[in-house]
């Protein structure tokens, strides 16, 4: 256990660890490790972001995708998905109705979906950001070219969430069907990054096949890339795909995790995810005790939110977006916690004293 508890005290002095180090702490933890963690994370979490949690209105607009990823299940081949599209219309009422709750990021999320077309997308971002200039756009559309990312950043997008979802290739084959490819995915990571957009990439935990060095390479990748934000929840099955009867992710691998990026990256911005909500109902704050400083709260119509379901189970389909909000801050309350009303940026030096 010491020699564990060392690489944890030098992950956070050194902010990186060898490949077998990462193994070695990963395939070691333990209940009071992860304790010793993640008051390590909070002291990080707190000297950076206080006791702030940034919400992002999450806006799933399209179930539409060209992909067939294996984990998904609004994959192309699951003929019993119920699609949909949002119209622009639909998207500006979602915002309408979450920024007097106190929204300030709106993140568009949906599958690879080709009907929209770029200036589609282009004037919707750039709507958005005319109507509420004091709001930051994030996307989370998938792979595209660099000239599509860089048009839509100069439409005002300002940040991009797009998971890798394991570094390691022949896990990432395993995951995928042929013709994508986990080099691709780091591709897009480096041109976003380069076009200037507040960055998000992240993994899967528990996913079919994953072992710790695969962990460990996802971990050194984000410490390579070194991306504004991070997205990490446990696998969850889906009925209409090949993994349906694949054993799912765990909340304790998962909070271990969030705990060892925030030390390795303070200054992330770093969710606890819905789908870490639908496996412990608890989850959520669980992961911002583990180091988590963003939740997502739906803003999508009632009406299509069980129709985004890229896994089963998923929680808080049926709420209002002010319900689903007012329970949020009175859990956080909770735990000593704060919804706040702001954009919530990357922030690069920490802003808060112990």
């Amino acid at each position: 256990m010491d020699h564990i508890q060392a690489l944890i005290d030098k992950l956070e002095a050194e902010s990186r660890l060898s490949r077998e180090e990462w193994i070695t702490l990963i395939e070691g933890r333990s209940p009071n490790l992860a304790e010793y963690l993640f008051e390590k994370a909070r002291k990080w979490q707190h000297r950076y972001y206080g006791n702030n949690v940034f919400a992002r209105g999450l806006i799933e607009f399209t179930n539409y995708c060209k992909n067939d990823c294996y984990y998904c299940g609004i994959r192309r081949s699951n003929k019993e998905a119920q699609r949909y599209r949002l119209t622009k219309e639909q998207i500006m009422e979602c915002c309408q109705i979450g920024y007097p709750l106190g929204f300030r990021t709106f993140v568009l999320q949906g599958g690879e979906d080709g009907k929209f077309s770029q200036e589609e997308l282009e004037d919707i971002v750039r709507t958005i950001k005319d109507n509420y200039p004091d709001c930051a756009v994030t996307l989370s559309i998938g792979e595209r070219s660099y000239e599509s990312y860089l048009g839509l950043f100069q439409a005002g997008a300002d940040r991009y969430l797009l998971r890798h979802e394991t570094a390691e290739g022949n896990h990432y084959s395993r995951l995928h069907p042929p013709g994508l490819s986990a080099e691709n995915r780091k591709q897009c990571l480096r041109h976003l990054k380069e076009i200037g957009y507040q960055t998000g990439t992240g993994f899967m935990v528990g996913s079919p096949g994953q072992t710790a060095a695969h962990l460990a390479q996802d971990m050194m990748f984000i410490r390579e890339l070194e991306p504004h934000m991070v997205g990490i929840g446990p696998f969850i099955p889906h009925h209409g795909t090949p993994f349906a009867k694949e054993a799912g992710g765990t909340v304790e691998l998962t909070l271990f995790l969030l705990g060892l990026l925030r030390v390795m990256l303070p200054g992330l911005l770093l969710p606890a995810t819905t789908s870490l909500g639908t496996i412990d109902p608890k989850g959520r704050e669980k992961g911002v005790q583990a180091g988590a400083n963003v939740v997502m709260p739906n803003l999508s119509p009632t009406s299509v939110r069980k129709k985004y379901e890229l896994y089963d189970n998923k929680i808080c389909t049926g709420e209002e977006a002010a319900e689903c909000r007012d329970c949020l801050e009175k859990r956080l309350g909770k735990i000593g916690y704060r919804l706040a009303v702001s954009r919530g940026d990357y922030k690069e030096e920490k802003l808060c004293t112990m």
